[in-house]
């Protein structure tokens, strides 16, 4: 059992967090008990036992068979929680708002979280229609300008190994690949994400340096279609200023909590 801080872990806490997680992960593909169990290991009937203490408490919920599981709406309002109660995304707030609509394009924040990214406030472009809300979305730091930006912060230690996932053609999925990108986003001062995450979509992401190495980014995503090389620089210069003014806003209030 692994330990936490020189303290074990208690199992069943655990696996309630895990279970989570993997309904979480699933998205809008709900998963049934020989599923659940089966890959978390955990035998039939206690796997039952805690989906049912889950569900009745707004965790999990289920189907009207009874047989089918998927992530509860008490998740989602812990989640709200997390956003509401955070310093730094309250800071950012106003700023991000006056990057989309100086740029009238799409603009995110993310948080860097075990390799990935996790989308913690978008602004969305009042130009062109996006089918898909990010705010808590995660996705693998390498498919994108937010995550390719918090990468480049990081030691060789801590950047994606093997195989790396592919969302569209020009995704860099070897890691030669994506260490000479990361050493231009560093020389730069910027990442680019050109169709990498999602076809038709150019991305650039400039890091938060109020954490060493730096854990928030701020992105901004314009179509390709909508994108001239002066459209580009004033993206660029937009968001250098946007980053400079979020980074002197977000302090930690006086008495507050300083998570890590």
């Amino acid at each position: 059992m692994p330990e936490t801080g020189g303290v074990r872990e208690v199992k069943s806490a655990g696996r309630t967090v895990e279970l989570l997680e993997v309904l979480a992960a699933r998205g809008d593909r709900p998963a049934r008990l020989r599923e659940l169990a089966e890959e978390l290991g955990v035998p039939r009937s206690s796997m039952y036992a805690l989906l049912q203490t889950l569900t009745d408490r707004g965790w999990v919920r289920t189907d009207a068979t009874g047989s089918l599981y998927g992530i509860g709406i008490r998740a989602l309002l812990t989640g709200t929680s997390y956003l509401d109660t955070d310093p730094r995304v309250r800071a950012a707030g106003p700023h991000l708002d006056e990057a989309s609509t100086t740029l009238g394009e799409t603009v995110h924040m993310g948080r860097f979280d075990r390799g990935d990214v996790v989308y913690l406030a978008t602004r969305e472009s009042h130009e062109y229609l996006r089918t898909l809300s990010r705010v808590g979305r995660r996705l693998p730091a390498h498919v994108g300008a937010l995550g390719k930006a918090l990468l480049a912060e990081r030691d060789a230690a801590e950047l994606p190994a093997g195989e790396l996932e592919r969302f569209t053609p020009n995704t860099l999925c070897d890691r030669a690949a994506l260490d000479a990108d990361l050493a231009l986003v560093r020389e730069r001062g910027h990442s680019v994400d050109r169709e990498e995450g999602v076809t038709g979509i150019v991305g650039f992401g400039f890091v938060l340096r109020y954490d060493t190495p730096a854990v928030d980014a701020v992105s901004c995503s314009v179509p390709v279609a909508r994108l001239t090389g002066d459209h580009e620089r004033r993206i660029i210069a937009t968001m250098r200023r946007i980053r400079t003014e979020i980074e002197a806003a977000a302090h930690t209030p006086p008495g507050a909590p300083d998570w890590i």
